[in-house]
């Protein structure tokens, strides 16, 4: 009898094991179709959604609201003289004129071209300096150009608001040299440098991967040769920094020409965008004007992105197998010219840079706890009284505080799997492996306020199934657009991470007989877990700050976020809108803290 018995349970427990190793073996590929499903409903079908509205007004099909925005003097400038039939030399001629009109679109991409000027004015130093120079902290100011993925835009419009507004510390600062005051709020100027905040970085750290990845030993050889060390730079060091530089442009003009927050906040409907508009149509129920106008500005932004990647692709630094530069001590081992002269370029660069990245954060913190008296809490406190005192339109505080911190729990339980998921898709060698990561990837190239669209219109509004409608509530489309937004960063992070895993470990596992789902959850996933965590940050810290898509899902609905908040703030009151600022830093501030500890300088980006 225990024979028998033993014989009964060890067959019960092959029969176990066998049933476990088929469902390992399909989890994987399930995990991927429902993350496909997901997309599919979250993303895919909202943006198909914008682009039926554009097409089909009252039940016919018609390109009528294209063609009335691409022969619109407001929208695209002079350039419609051409469907009214003038000459193209006309045109031409009308455009390089004083008195031309650009539109919407035209000033969009002319603002766009101005900031990614700025941007790379203002990151080539820093790349410079991060790159070619060794000092205390290089590694954490290297560390903070990741600060663009990560900073809410809306809170940096409300720090550059606390710094060149009227009343704001630059002018503090020309009082008491007795200059007088400037006021940039709404001018193109704020505009640019506030982009520059944002994008300088970004072209910072493009640039200094390129230089890093120059090899010694050409240098050394055209010095050999007789070359000076500038001609050196010139012939041998500026054509592998070319590429980057402008890839870093490229990539600042794709995200400055689908700027939305910091040109709402900081240059108001007079100096409006394409995105400007688009919000503004949403608030007037104009759904197919505004729809057709997003459509236009997505299909220039894919356009411009495309041929990114195609330059991308053909200009890739490869920094395998060579020899760095070395870097100098910042601080100069002697005093001759040629040591001090670039060291006081770099200080001079220091000043403005504090101008740029610093005082604007400052500022905030600063214009939180100050007021005509001095030092103060009373901003704080006018939140705790907003709390109990607003009336049932307008925002409260914690609930606001409370919002963005369950949808970014919300939006991370979803992002996380997702952005793995797609990571291991794009990191396995298969037939249509690239297609995979550009269906993946696409959420990057769609600005959030046409999935904000889609999705309203779609699961929002409801669609019709059966004779039954079908509709989402506010707070789970917002969840579902953060993240859309999030989890491409997810990927971007993991992957890198995945691909640099030891392979014979992968093997010696399924030579043991894992099946590929164990593989990575017990040999994979542990070895990339830093980069795993950083992509969860990445997606929390995205969620809290995201501002474009949750206005838009967020409109006549309690479902506001700190973002939203610090928006409906700044119009009519600074104090309580860098309050509510802080609170979003001090948010953000913890997920940066997490993304450099433990995978930002690994990651993708």
């Amino acid at each position: 009898m225990p024979d028998a018995a033993d014989g009964t349970g060890a067959g019960r427990r092959a029969g176990e094991n066998r049933v476990r190793a088929r469902l390992e073996r399909y989890v994987l590929p399930a995990v991927a179709v429902g993350t496909v499903a997901l997309l599919l409903v979250v993303f895919y079908y909202p943006v198909a959604t914008v682009f039926v509205d554009s097409v089909l007004v009252e039940g016919q099909a018609t390109l009528s609201v294209f063609v009335s925005i691409l022969t619109d003097p407001f929208y695209v400038g002079d350039l419609a003289g051409l469907a009214a039939g003038e000459s193209p030399l006309a045109v031409l001629g009308d455009l390089l004129s004083a008195d031309r009109r650009l539109g919407v679109v035209g000033f969009t991409a002319y603002q766009a071209a101005l900031s990614s000027v700025a941007s790379v004015v203002l990151g080539l130093p820093a790349a410079y300096l991060l790159a070619r120079y060794e000092f205390p902290g290089r590694r954490t100011l290297r560390s903070l150009t990741i600060l663009p993925f990560v900073l809410p835009s809306i809170m940096v419009a409300v720090g550059f608001v606390a710094t060149f507004g009227q009343s704001g510390t630059l002018n503090a600062v020309l009082g008491a040299l007795g200059l007088g005051a400037v006021d940039l709020l709404f001018t193109l100027e704020a505009v640019i440098i506030a982009h520059a905040f944002y994008n300088a970085p970004l072209v910072a750290r493009v640039t200094t991967a390129a230089w890093e990845s120059v090899d010694a030993s050409a240098v050394e050889t055209a010095r050999s040769l007789g070359a000076s060390p500038r001609r050196a730079f010139l012939d041998v060091v500026a054509p592998q920094l070319y590429p980057s530089v402008l890839m870093g442009a490229a990539l600042t003009f794709v995200f400055t020409f689908g700027t939305f927050p910091i040109v709402l906040a900081l240059g108001g409907f007079q100096l409006a965008t394409v995105e400007v508009f688009v919000y503004q149509l949403l608030r007037d129920f104009e759904y197919a004007e505004a729809a057709a106008l997003a459509i236009v500005e997505l299909v220039i932004s894919l356009g411009l992105l495309y041929a990114y990647l195609r330059y991308e692709a053909r200009h890739s630094a490869r920094s395998r197998g060579i020899r760095p530069l070395p870097r100098r001590p910042l601080r100069p081992p002697s005093r001759s010219l040629g040591d001090l002269l670039p060291r006081a370029g770099l200080a001079a660069y220091g000043v403005v840079a504090l101008t740029v990245f610093v005082a604007p954060i400052a500022s905030m913190v600063y214009a939180s706890v100050s007021g005509p008296d001095g030092l103060t809490l009373a901003h704080y406190e006018f939140l705790v009284r907003r709390q109990a005192t607003a009336a049932a339109f307008q925002v409260t505080p914690w609930d606001a505080v409370r919002n963005s911190l369950a949808f970014g729990v919300g939006s991370l339980m979803l992002a996380l799997p997702m952005g793995v998921v797609v990571a291991v898709l794009t990191t396995r060698e298969y037939r249509g492996r690239k297609l995979v990561d550009a269906v993946g990837m696409a959420p990057l190239a769609v600005s959030s306020i046409v999935v904000g669209i889609g999705l309203l219109r779609g699961l929002v509004f409801g669609v019709e199934i059966g004779g039954t409608r079908l509709a989402v509530g506010g707070a789970v489309a917002i969840v579902a657009a953060h993240a859309v937004s999030g989890y491409p960063f997810v990927v971007r992070t993991v992957a890198p991470g995945l691909e640099s895993v030891d392979q014979s470990l992968v093997e010696s596992a399924r030579a043991l007989g894992a099946p590929r789902a164990r593989v990575l959850t017990d040999v994979e996933l542990p070895l990339v877990w830093p980069a795993v965590v950083a992509g969860a940050a990445f997606a929390f810290a995205i969620s809290v700050g995201e501002f474009s898509a949750t206005v838009v899902l967020a409109t006549g609905t309690d479902q506001f976020t700190m973002p939203v908040a610090i928006e409906r703030f700044i119009g009519r009151r600074l104090g309580p809108a860098t309050a509510m600022g802080v609170v979003l830093l001090v948010v953000t501030a913890g997920s940066f803290v997490v993304i450099d500890r433990l995978g930002g300088a690994e990651g993708g980006f």
